[in-house]
């Protein structure tokens, strides 16, 4: 293509309309209203004055979903029933992932105890969470409408079970921006050795501008993919062409008034003064041996416990919202690696300390008011075994009817405990709370109204929740 049909191609409605009598004075009115969605110009104005009782959110994800028959939702009576026959009651009509036939109900085979003066009911597998009991807000009435990990983590986290729609961190930001201008206001941290199922979909912008998506940092070797110098080439001289590639990108913006160039603009700079800041926070090397040791945390490993280390500096330094992923909770009991009975154990034990020591230090240095802790997975599990294949392991199926999670800080109340299942843990029978609830309630300890935080894309304005979701009033404090 020569520069003349590249010219031609480059003019748009948009500039037609400037360039005529009538149509500059539409598109002044047109831009004018864009304006409130410019890179730099989140939609504040449009949100109704709330207090907000959170300033930044970290939300550890246990991809693949654990058992919460067998960490909080305690069953006595499905425990009483283990090995007989699931009555056709609840499985006529069902849909599972693995399980085929008729399938046996599976009691938990750890101890459970009450804990703290909320009593709270939690497994033996997870003293250290157990330990922060009353700072916990149990919601054991989640519920979702996927059962596959994919399209359930796609609606977790950007409200839609298919690919598209902005994350929730990218919504977060997009409202708020960042405390600190030398970071990202949206930090991705990873561990298990799996990325989530539904990949960086799971933390990207959608349809709002780049500049809003998750910046996946590592505890391991660069901390940013790219973000360092090449080899030979001086900060002096990085910031000469940064400054060039701004002015070039400046006078682009000028002409074609696209909004991808401000965040283009916006990018370069933050990846410049990243350069210097990212590797700062990230180095645990500079906490104290006996900080490291409370998360299980060494310097230089892609663990979770480094992660939710990191996760604290990160809230420390101003990162509005830091999404942990944690690979390796898909307990289907088809080998021994995933058997809930002789595997689970082993793979709580890191994570219960993280999360234990995360909760702790948050709370010991003043930041748990401010900072709202998410644990979830993205489904639950059945209370159901498996047995796919004739497999003598124990384990449990994906499961949308119900599920656990906890949340603490932020203005949530702690030390209690909402919603109930049945006596065997299939369905959510009390104060039912679903997905959009959840991303409703975030949103609202955060100060934003989740129907007002709208973005207009296609011609109709999108929010989070699309067009469901309800605050759950009854946690917050």
């Amino acid at each position: 293509m020569n520069f003349h049909h590249e010219r031609l191609q480059a003019v748009t409605r948009r500039h037609f309309l400037k360039s005529t009598g009538v149509g500059a004075a539409a598109f002044a009115s047109l831009m004018q209203a864009e304006s409130a969605n410019a890179v730099d110009q989140p939609m504040l104005a449009k949100l109704p004055p709330q207090a907000a009782k959170a300033k930044s959110v970290i939300f550890l994800h246990m991809a693949g979903s654990p058992p919460q028959h067998d960490l909080f939702d305690y069953k006595p009576k499905l425990v009483e029933m283990s090995g007989q026959p699931c009555p056709e009651s609840y499985t006529k009509g069902e849909r599972f992932a693995f399980i085929k036939g008729t399938p046996k109900l599976l009691g938990t085979p750890h101890k459970f105890a009450q804990h703290g003066e909320s009593g709270a009911w939690i497994s033996e597998i997870l003293p250290e969470i157990a330990k922060n009991a009353d700072d916990l807000c149990f919601i054991k009435s989640m519920y979702t409408e996927q059962f596959n990990h994919a399209p359930a983590q796609l609606l977790l986290y950007t409200g839609s079970p298919r690919q598209g729609r902005p994350s929730m961190g990218s919504w977060v930001t997009y409202g708020l921006g960042s405390e600190n201008e030398n970071l990202p206001g949206f930090v991705v941290l990873i561990s298990g050795g799996t990325s989530p199922s539904a990949g960086k979909n799971a933390w990207g912008s959608g349809f709002l501008p780049s500049v809003y998506q998750g910046v996946q940092c590592r505890s391991k070797g660069d901390p940013v993919l790219y973000v360092s110098n090449p080899e030979g080439m001086t900060r002096e001289t990085r910031k000469l062409t940064i400054d060039s590639i701004r002015r070039l990108n400046e006078l682009q913006a000028e002409q074609f008034g696209s909004p991808e160039t401000l965040t283009r603009i916006a990018q370069y700079e933050l990846a410049f003064r990243m350069q210097m800041s990212v590797p700062d926070v990230m180095d645990i090397s500079q906490e104290t041996k006996e900080t490291q040791d409370m998360y299980g945390a060494v310097p230089g490993d892609a663990s979770f416990g480094n992660n939710c280390l990191l996760a604290r500096r990160l809230v420390e330094q101003g990162v509005r919202y830091v999404q942990l992923f944690d690979w390796g909770w898909d307990f289907h009991g088809n080998s021994k690696g995933n058997d809930i009975k002789v595997s689970l154990p082993g793979r709580c034990q890191p994570m219960d300390k993280a999360v234990g020591a995360l909760l702790s230090d948050l709370k010991a240095r003043g930041l748990l008011e401010s900072t709202l802790v998410v644990w979830s997975g993205e489904f639950g599990r059945t209370p159901l075994n498996e047995e796919r294949n004739g497999s003598k392991f124990l384990g449990r199926d994906h499961h949308p009817h119900c599920y656990t999670i906890f949340m603490a800080g932020g203005g949530i109340k702690p030390g209690m405990t909402l919603g109930a299942t049945d006596d065997i843990g299939y369905f959510a029978v009390e104060d039912k709370v679903h997905v959009h609830d959840l991303q409703a309630t975030l949103l609202h300890q955060l100060g934003f109204d989740h129907t007002q935080l709208t973005y207009r894309f296609q011609g109709r304005d999108f929010r989070l929740t699309d067009v469901h979701g309800n605050v759950v009033e009854k946690v917050i404090a």
